[in-house]
């Protein structure tokens, strides 16, 4: 087997700011290139998505995982600019949902499970549990994740749009969503505006995400020392550095119901899109 390429030992190191261990690859570095090359892009250029794409995502979609073969998810295409600007207004008037090549809603359905099991003379009453909600959203996730891989494999560019769940209810309207199907989050998708840097953004260290056996106490030391690698990141992009670092940024964020930003309603807006979730 090979050593791993450059492009991998430099893209680990971004990611993390240390050099990858020693490791032997007997194939597949350009995948792996890929997913540690993963960046968000929030600013296109004016290019359309090849034809095609939009079927090559979703068969890519359709390749990830899904849990007893269920497939409690859907997507759906938004093209009609009126609905992207709605969107794009719900979602804190970010541009790029209105001006990517494709935007994907990605969508918990259980709508389409309970339509056909009741056309079977079934009555699905284990929909009604938090866990095939659960699942639901899982498998939506996996599937969004394998397109984007997808597209960033053809050199497009991708951002996810959770803001969609700080207004659900105008979310299920302007899609036309029947009951018991909820929006998740979005998908923007096209080719990179050259003339806007973006960078691959550093993760936590793995030994703050990783424990073996049991679960591992958190290294302060180790999230301090993330504290300064994503201040030298926000100050290198020219983006506004949180006061106190990524921790007291990341605390706040989860200080109060506030702070979610309307995300606190959520169990209410399910029951009010048609999930009873027992």
């Amino acid at each position: 087997m090979d050593a791993a390429p450059s492009g991998i030992d430099e893209l680990f190191s971004r990611r993390y700011g240390s050099a990858l261990p020693a490791v032997a690859l007997a194939s597949g570095a350009g995948a792996i290139e890929t997913l540690l090359s993963h960046r968000s892009v929030r600013k296109y250029d004016s290019r359309s998505a090849p034809n095609g794409t939009l079927e090559l995502l979703l068969a890519a979609a359709q390749s990830a995982a899904s849990s007893s073969n269920l497939q409690l998810w859907s997507v759906i295409a938004v093209d009609d600019p009126e609905r992207r600007r709605r969107l794009s207004r719900v979602a804190g008037d970010q541009a790029h949902v209105r001006e990517s090549a494709l935007f994907l809603v990605w969508l918990a359905d259980l709508n389409r499970a309970t339509t056909l099991a009741r056309s079977l003379g079934v009555e699905p009453e284990g929909l009604e549990y938090l866990e095939m909600f659960l699942m639901a959203s899982v498998d939506a996730a996996l599937a969004a994740q394998n397109a984007v891989v997808a597209a960033e494999a053809q050199g497009l560019g991708s951002v996810y749009i959770g803001a969609l769940r700080n207004r659900p209810e105008e979310v299920a309207e302007i899609l036309e969503l029947p009951p018991r199907v909820f929006a998740l989050f979005g998908l923007c998708v096209g080719y990179a505006d050259g003339s806007v840097a973006t960078a691959v953004k550093p993760r936590l260290p793995q030994s703050v995400v990783l424990s073996r056996n049991t679960y591992g106490a958190v290294s302060q030391d180790a999230v301090r020392r993330y504290d300064q690698v994503m201040t030298e990141f926000y100050s290198a992009q020219g983006m506004q550095v949180p006061a106190g670092g990524w921790s007291l940024h990341s605390a706040r964020r989860v200080q109060s119901a506030a702070a979610l930003n309307g995300r606190h309603r959520l169990l209410e807006t399910l029951h009010n899109l048609g999930f009873p979730l027992r």
